[in-house]
């Protein structure tokens, strides 16, 4: 009988890792908002966001992506943090597409956050980090005052 399972063991594929964990880092900055009808730029109201991530990859295509985002504003002077679970899927040459749920902490905001990504290899042997990437997301936010009407910013 131990000579069946001791068989069994040795023919038995080995195990290979099937996820894959990564993290990201980086900055954002608002180039054009739109809220209650006014589009202001960057220029005219200054904010900057700092997103951290951490992305769990499988074998396919698809990634799950968890950013979290503190942002700063200038005037009036506000400082945020964003939740944005998402998911992000591979679609060749370095590109990404997907989108994020948004849920800003201590306020009344969430919405969803479409996105396209590109990637580029970092070619170093050793390198701890693997890619350059750049991101272009369109953010759509839901804000409803306590006990007011739903409005789109």
């Amino acid at each position: 009988m131990a000579a069946v399972a001791i068989s069994l063991i040795a023919i038995a594929p080995k195990s290979q890792a099937q996820t894959f964990v990564g993290g990201h880092i980086g900055f954002v900055l608002p180039l054009v908002t739109r809220v209650n009808g006014v589009t202001s730029n960057l220029s005219d109201n200054f904010s900057m966001g700092f997103p951290v991530g951490i992305t769990v990859k499988g074998r396919g295509r698809m990634a799950f992506d968890m950013e979290l985002v503190p942002s700063v504003q200038n005037d009036p002077r506000v400082v945020s943090l964003t939740v944005h679970p998402g998911l992000v899927w591979g679609i060749g040459h370095g590109f990404g597409v997907g989108g994020r749920a948004a849920f800003d902490i201590n306020s009344s905001q969430l919405g969803f956050t479409p996105l396209l990504n590109k990637n580029w290899p970092i070619r170093t042997e050793g390198s701890f980090f693997k890619a350059y990437f750049m991101e272009a997301v369109l953010p759509v936010r839901f804000n409803r005052p306590v006990g007011g009407p739903i409005q789109i910013t």
